[in-house]
């Protein structure tokens, strides 16, 4: 399968993809954390159109989650979530059979301007992660996520961690039990 992940710096979702033998590409604005030859550094809208066979997107969240729902009004941020909404409706409308669209939790507002609903909400402790972070797959083509790895211990590390120029990156980084299911579960022809 041809598999382009939309909007990952990691590389934990694109090689989860290419260790079952897929053709997985990342793209993100930031240069790829593992120095993948695999990464596309730039805009992804304009690689939507190449013949994936399935798009993992990782929209940047901060003007459509609901933990950020204050700021829009207190900073008048309204044309910033209106902009998060297109890209994310873009990433959706992408002419690519099976997608999958991850975010937290959205405001009201968000929802609107997106126009879908979660399939479903996946949280770290499903597949083999001891911390809360409840996720929101917007699925097109593809089932629902089969929790792989149950884990007792739950806590709440990513909403506590620490105030700091890298909390954004320990907030947003696809756990490597979560990539590796989706890896697993819809890494076959259909």
């Amino acid at each position: 399968m041809k598999v382009l992940v939309a909007c990952e710096y990691s590389g934990a979702v694109r090689q989860a993809f290419r260790d079952m033998g897929h053709e997985a590409w990342s793209c993100d604005l930031l240069p790829a954390d593992d120095g993948s030859p695999y990464h596309i550094q730039g805009d992804v809208l304009p690689f939507l159109d190449l013949g994936w066979d399935l798009l993992i997107g990782f929209p940047p969240c901060t003007r459509l989650c609901n933990s950020g729902v204050r700021w829009l009004a207190e900073r008048n941020l309204w044309s910033d979530m209106h902009d998060g909404a297109a890209f994310f409706r873009a990433l959706w409308d992408a002419p690519i059979p099976r997608i999958c669209l991850e975010n937290p939790v959205m405001h009201r507002y968000a929802r609107d301007a997106v126009g879908v609903t979660p399939t479903q909400f996946v949280q770290p402790w499903q597949f083999g992660h001891g911390y809360t972070k409840r996720t929101g797959l917007f699925l097109k083509g593809l089932p629902p996520l089969v929790p792989t790895d149950v884990v007792a211990g739950r806590a709440n590390t990513i909403h506590a961690a620490p105030p700091g120029p890298m909390r954004w990156k320990i907030r947003s980084t696809t756990p490597v039990g979560l990539a590796r299911a989706m890896a697993a579960q819809w890494g076959v022809e259909p």
